[in-house]
């Protein structure tokens, strides 16, 4: 948009009235059955099964990967307690956290930090932070030392990258860098926050900033077309789930994935996770000093690439997804060639061909709502408007029928998510051909999340931010 405004106007059929107070009423039914999930997955759950993933029959299970959602099941219960004051459901959240979530913050094998300890360490830190609960004892300080860990845990994940930067390698291994792994890099940021730094032998200190600033850098060199220069062939916006490099040399090889279609289509979630991701990290630079981004290039050079990044991938998604903000599983899904007009339409979880994944649109749809504030804050009024809108637009369909689950037997808050379909890892329900009606902790999780946003929005609520409470410089 602005400079780069593509050819083909938005698909997303943006409300520009919509406004953030509108969806309060759906918001408010939203948390009334957010409540009966938590605590009916809480007293079925046995924590000897690992973390919950997602539904089959409307009953969580565990998928034997690795536990990257259990920040997402704790954090929602803190969520609940934010958006509604319920305290019982801060107590749930805090001794979860305290009692179960101590080795995610040192695991060594994983990308997902920014998921699992933002969401409950970091979560809790804010909460204090707003004062909106009195920490006993040293409790602020315990979240403190968790997040300070996790971030340098999570930065030690290094390899570096011919052209002098780097990128953290995803749990496939030094080769692979993932899209995902962008709002991840919250762990890095709080870290950074907090005063911390990685050690490395020699007691050589590492910084967390800069390795945050080099994966974005990477990240958006990489893994996000641009639609000129080396990517002339390809779709400006377009998202590569995974970039492989050699773990020798650091030289970058292809692109590939693990979730989507194809290495050359687009895993929405994917894509997603960098919207909001870029999003967020922009959003955190806005308190940063100019000293510390001086050494890094500078703050026009970083913002630069980032808001690029964060800009074309927004244009691709409101323009490669249904009227309806919801998309489908991979914009270049086999079955979606034999759906003409798919995305001059609503998206349709019914049909027989493609399943979509309503877990991609709560994450896309808070990035939109915080880049379009971004441009807006910038100058940049009609492009920030139009992404702000195009959010509340999608926050509007996911708050209603048929993504929100009313059924009490149902654990699943989001319907209609997706999580594995290379490895047919999603249920096809009796009689039909493609996945549809079940859950997953993210989707839930980020719906969670999204209402929250929009809620202390239409509250004139303190903004909600991972890094928060800290005003932009």
């Amino acid at each position: 948009m602005g400079g780069n405004r593509p050819g083909r106007s938005p698909v997303i059929r943006v409300d520009e009235a919509l406004r953030p107070a509108d969806l309060r009423p759906a918001i408010e039914r939203l948390w009334a059955l957010s409540a009966e999930k938590i605590l009916s997955l809480e007293k079925a759950w046995n924590p000897a099964d690992g973390s919950p993933v997602f539904t089959l029959h409307g009953r969580y299970t565990a998928r034997g990967w690795t536990d990257w959602t259990q920040g997402f099941q704790f954090g929602s219960a803190i969520l609940q307690f934010d958006a509604t004051g319920d305290r019982s459901f801060l107590e749930l959240g805090r001794e979860r956290t305290y009692s179960r979530m101590a080795p995610h913050v040192t695991h060594v094998g994983v990308h997902d930090h920014g998921f699992n300890n933002v969401s409950t360490w970091g979560a809790l830190r804010r909460l204090a932070l707003e004062g909106r609960y009195e920490p006993e004892g040293r409790e602020r300080d315990l979240c403190e030392l968790a997040l300070k860990a996790s971030g340098a845990v999570q930065a030690r994940r290094w390899t570096r990258t011919s052209d002098g930067g780097g990128f953290v390698y995803s749990f496939n291994g030094p080769h692979s860098l993932f899209a995902d792994t962008m709002r991840s890099l919250r762990s890095l940021a709080l870290a950074h926050r907090l005063g911390h730094a990685l050690l490395e032998e020699g007691d050589r200190a590492v910084s967390l900033l800069e390795r945050l600033v080099l994966h974005a850098r990477t990240t958006a060199r990489f893994a996000v077309y641009k639609g000129r220069g080396r990517d002339v062939w390809d779709e400006r916006g377009r998202v590569a789930h995974e970039s492989l490099f050699d773990a020798v040399d650091g030289s970058y090889r292809c692109p590939g994935t693990q979730q989507g279609y194809a290495p050359f289509t687009t895993w929405t979630r994917g894509q997603a996770w960098v919207l909001l991701g870029f999003a967020e990290e922009l959003e955190f630079l806005e308190t940063v000093a100019d000293a510390e981004l001086e050494p890094l290039e500078g703050r026009a050079a970083v913002e630069g690439y980032m808001m690029e990044a964060a800009r074309a991938t927004a244009a691709h998604y409101v323009q490669a997804t249904p009227t309806d903000g919801i998309p489908y599983w991979d914009t270049g899904a086999p079955g979606l060639a034999r759906m003409p007009g798919h995305r001059d339409r609503p998206a349709d979880p019914s049909n027989d061909l493609e399943p979509v994944d309503s877990s991609a649109a709560p994450i896309a749809a808070q990035g939109l709502l915080r880049l379009g504030r971004l441009l807006e804050r910038r100058g940049e009024a009609e492009d920030g408007r139009l992404l702000f809108q195009a959010g509340l637009t999608i926050a509007r369909t996911l708050l209603g029928p048929p993504y929100v689950s009313e059924d009490a037997a149902h654990q699943g808050l989001l319907l209609h998510s997706v999580y594995h379909r290379p490895n047919g890892w999603d249920y096809v329900p009796p009689g039909r051909k493609v996945p549809c009606g079940e859950s997953s902790q993210w989707g839930d999780y980020h719906l969670r999340e999204l209402a929250l946003h929009v809620q202390r929005l239409a509250d004139g609520a303190p903004y909600y931010a991972f890094f928060a409470p800290a005003e932009p410089r």
